[in-house]
Parts: C-alpha cells; sequence; structure tokens
C-alpha cells in the first residue's frame, strides 16, 4: 500500500478554489450561450416581411398581410388542449414547451396556394421571442383540417 501526503498552504488552497470557481464559471456562461436564440438555428422573424419569407421558404404563398394578429401569454406548464397541440408541433419540429410562461404572438395569413383549395385555408404561425414555436395550416367547415406547416407533395402510384 502506497500513502501520498502533501502539505498544502492556505494560499495553494485559495489558488486552488478560485481555478475551479472560474472552471465552473465558464461552463455556466457556455451552457448559457447555447440556449441564445442566435445560437439555436431558428430564424429570427421580427417582422412581417421576415414572416412571410419564412413561410415562402416552406412552398407557403400567403397574402402577405395578417387577417389576424393575437398576443397570449402561455401557461407555466402545458395543459389540454396544449398537449394534444405540441404533438403536432413535434411532428414538426417545434415545441411550444419551450415557451411556457412567455408571451406569444399568433398571425394568421390567408394561403393562396394549398394544393385543391383555392381559398378558405388559413396559416397560424406562433411567435416567441422573435423565433416560430409552432404552426399549422386550418380549414374550417365540414371536410375541413388541421395539419402542420409541411407543404403536401402530391403522391406519385
Amino acid at each position: 500500500m502506497l500513502i501520498w501526503t502533501a502539505r498544502v498552504s492556505k494560499k495553494k488552497t485559495a489558488v486552488i478554489t478560485a481555478v475551479i470557481l472560474v472552471a465552473v464559471l465558464a461552463v455556466v456562461v457556455l451552457v448559457g450561450n447555447q440556449a441564445d436564440p442566435a445560437v439555436s438555428g431558428l430564424p429570427q422573424l421580427a417582422d412581417n416581411e421576415a414572416r412571410v419569407s419564412y413561410l415562402q421558404s416552406m412552398g407557403w404563398e400567403v397574402d402577405p398581410e395578417p387577417v389576424e394578429t393575437l398576443q397570449f401569454l402561455l401557461p407555466e406548464k402545458l395543459e389540454e388542449p396544449y398537449l394534444t397541440y405540441n404533438k403536432l408541433q413535434d411532428s414538426q419540429g417545434f415545441d411550444l414547451s419551450t415557451a411556457c410562461g412567455k408571451q406569444v404572438s399568433r398571425f394568421t395569413y390567408t394561403v393562396t396556394n394549398y394544393p385543391d383549395r383555392p381559398e378558405g385555408v388559413q396559416l397560424n404561425l406562433y411567435i416567441c421571442e422573435e423565433q416560430p414555436v409552432a404552426g399549422d395550416i386550418l380549414c374550417a367547415g365540414a371536410d375541413g383540417f388541421q395539419d402542420t406547416l409541411v407543404y403536401p407533395t402530391e403522391e406519385t402510384d
């Protein structure tokens, strides 16, 4: 059995403690930057022009001005109907839980290029801190639907 002993002065202990604290602080700062919206890879949608361009990049053509704009505070914890709606969002890479307890804006646009539906289709885009957190396409009525923002492609046989 080998036993090591070392004498450590108060000065060395203070230096070692300071180095550990600096390392922990550096990790906290780096992790904090990972949550920064600019680092997340999501588009910054600060104005209507950016939102419309974003939707066009997904294949959607919309009237340039929203037909409705709504702001609301998302609850601290998701409950129904938000839980069901978030399942739709998960399927397209969004997650409403990242906006819990925050102010969210909903912009509703009229869609002009939905396949086989020349009118009556709307698109909702939910923005929190200038980033998209949710979105859906919907059509009201007897043969209505609600779907993701993924542009529908015609299937070939």
